[in-house]
């Protein structure tokens, strides 16, 4: 009963802000839209459209919030209305009551906020979906102090994110129940991923630890600054870090009155997601406009300041070694290789004819290369590319669901800082760098040195295992196991006499050519 309440809610809210009319638009049937006017009569529908859309995705909740924020990206998909107006979702938020984030704060730490904090500022400087942020004076163990940026949980999100997700989750559950393509789609895998995230970043101790890796992986790459975590002062509802002083990468025009380099920024942000994804395998997953500054300070003038740690994505060597081969054979045109690595990868089912799928795939990629990022909409690309997967039976990996959205916002950033910018060009000499240092000796050395103390530990058990797993043999299986281990017994004494009898072969012809020499002497 809970998910058709919440059903016939999303859809009152979409028919209260007019939604339905952003939609039937598109259709020529008389019929439906009458029947859309009789259902809302009474609305009033005075404000813009783009303000409409905010409000409603606003009043449906922070998942439809993030869906918001995703779209503000997409300037190249929406008009520039809507986009302008879904802008104000990535940290404009209507904020909640101060006084609940100051309870929650001495809640968490069991102490007066006055005790916690020499300042706290109780007007919120930034306000998003799952949390609200205020500044704040700490004082730390040594007596310094420190100014500090405080995060604080919405109250409630988890019960609301609880009721969103079911009803996706039985939205998903249908979907597959419907076709084969909803099957291929995977689209309860990918609701189960999306789930994932959302409640990761629910918990705020979880958000610090991912701040702290990245700002670890980030440190000798001088393009990336990532806050401070004060570890004393990090609850699952708060969360204390450094504050960062930096320009919203939204606000170009003062960044570039600045002195930035424009176009050296955009080129750093491809760099910087391609060097998580490849190199580290851990990426932030919440990269729009809201989450990203710019540091106009003498010591890091220029560099990308990242906030907002709860989404991260994560990606197994195999799944790092698939795409970046996948990237380089695109960056080569070879178009037969990506076509094999689908094959080599299960994605495709084992008769796919190689050649077929290798031409649809140039048909959909060919048109975009040698183009600026202006020329070129990787949406529309991703888009092509999923009608030809549907055509060969694709199966979607759910756990690149979130990489594929980062990769759009980035795309999003890319188009906003520089529409010149030739995010191939950018991209290719990074990863031929990387698919060279994945085959190369010093590859083979850290693999080495990395299972050296798991076969140290294990070589002195061979002997143990190997007659454990003779005894535990059935009778002719043992008896030629033992055949065998006689044979290289055999062997291992016969190499033994003749190395030795080699070895005494080498010293006597030694000897004999010595012996004259002392003689002599």
């Amino acid at each position: 009963m809970r998910r058709i309440a919440r059903g016939f809610f999303i859809v009152w809210v979409a028919l209260r802000y007019g939604l339905d009319e952003l939609v039937l638009t598109s259709f020529q049937n008389p019929l439906i839209r009458r029947l859309a006017r009789i259902l809302t009569l009474g609305r009033r529908l005075e404000a813009p459209r783009g303000q409409r859309l905010r409000e409603a995705l606003e009043s449906l909740g922070p998942i439809f919030v993030k869906f918001g924020q995703v779209l503000s990206t997409r300037r190249d998909l929406l008009p520039p209305d809507i986009a302008d107006e879904l802008a104000w979702l990535q940290d404009r938020v209507p904020p909640f009551d101060s006084a609940i984030a100051v309870a929650t704060i001495e809640r968490a730490f069991r102490r007066p906020i006055s005790e916690i904090f020499e300042q706290f500022d109780t007007t919120p400087v930034a306000s998003a979906s799952i949390a609200q942020v205020h500044f704040a004076t700490l004082r730390l163990a040594d007596g310094s102090l420190r100014e500090v940026a405080v995060k604080v949980l919405r109250p409630g999100m988890r019960t609301v994110i609880d009721k969103d997700l079911e009803l996706m989750a039985m939205m998903a559950g249908w979907v597959e129940g419907l076709s084969a393509d909803g099957k291929r789609l995977k689209p309860r895998q990918v609701v189960a991923e999306f789930d994932k995230y959302l409640h990761d970043e629910l918990d705020l101790v979880r958000e610090a630890a991912n701040a702290a890796q990245l700002r670890r992986n980030m440190a000798k790459l001088d393009m990336l600054l990532i806050p401070e975590m004060f570890w004393d002062w990090c609850h699952p509802e708060v969360m204390v870090m450094e504050r960062m002083k930096g320009v919203p990468i939204a606000q170009l025009d003062r960044i570039r009155a600045a002195g930035v380099d424009i176009k050296k920024l955009a080129r750093d942000g491809v760099t910087i997601f391609f060097t998580q994804v490849f190199r580290d395998g851990f990426f932030h997953g919440d990269m729009h406009p809201g989450n990203i500054q710019v540091s106009l300070a003498p010591e890091t003038f220029g560099r990308y300041i990242a906030l907002d740690f709860g989404i991260v994505g994560t990606l197994t060597e195999s799944d790092k070694e698939y795409l970046a081969q996948n990237f380089a054979a695109f960056f080569r045109r070879d178009y037969k290789r990506v076509a094999e690595l689908h094959l080599e990868s299960g994605w495709v089912p084992p008769g796919t004819r190689i050649d077929e799928l290798e031409a649809a795939i140039r048909t959909v990629c060919e048109p975009y290369f040698d183009r600026p990022l202006r020329q070129i909409s990787l949406g529309m690309v991703l888009m092509r590319l999923f009608q030809t997967s549907r055509r060969f039976h694709v199966e979607i990996q759910p756990q690149l669901v979130l990489l594929q959205k980062t990769l759009l916002n980035i795309e999003g950033l890319g188009r906003q800082l520089d529409p010149e910018l030739d995010l191939w060009a950018t991209a290719k000499p990074f990863l031929e760098k990387w698919m060279a240092d994945q085959i190369g000796p010093r590859k083979l050395w850290e693999q080495l040195r990395a299972e050296g103390p798991r076969y140290a530990k294990l070589l002195p058990q061979l002997p143990r295992l190997l007659h454990d797993y003779l005894a535990q043999r059935p009778g002719d299986e043992r008896r030629e196991l033992q055949e065998l281990l006689a044979a290289h017994k055999r062997t291992h004494r016969l190499l033994q006499a003749v190395l030795w009898g080699g070895t005494g072969f080498v010293l006597g012809v030694l000897v004999m050519q010595v012996l004259p020499r002392l003689h002599w002497l």
